[in-house]
């Protein structure tokens, strides 16, 4: 088993429950785990053999522009994206942090972490 990490995918979107948070936005930043059989693609050095990074991306990238109330909700749908659409992931773990959340205080992130399995 092998893992592939996709580290600080950074973003500015409106999630969040408040008004303000739809209207003016906020940064994100996304950190994304895989862990998949890479020994076919150690060898063959072909893409189609290993889990594209790049699609990876992507998905976190369209998943994070639909808007969500939730950060939870929104990792959620980045998890069975992948699973749906990259065969090769067995697992995976998805970190989604609001960056200086508007929770009145001086916080840098905070972060909801979401893993799963592939079921078979």
């Amino acid at each position: 088993m092998g893992i592939i990490q996709v580290n600080n995918i950074r973003l500015f979107t409106n999630h969040g429950c408040l008004e303000e948070e739809a209207k003016i936005g906020s940064e994100y930043k996304v950190d994304l785990e895989v862990k998949a059989d890479l020994t076919k693609s150690a060898q063959s050095d072909v893409l189609v053999d290993t889990v594209d990074y790049v699609h990876l991306n992507n998905i976190v990238k369209e998943e994070m522009a639909i808007r969500s109330k939730l950060l939870e909700h929104v990792a959620k749908r980045i998890l069975d994206r992948i699973f749906e659409e990259l065969s090769l992931v067995e697992q995976a773990e998805v970190k989604v942090a609001k960056i200086n959340p508007p929770i009145g205080g001086n916080v840098e992130e905070v972060v909801i972490i979401l893993k799963d399995t592939r079921k078979n």
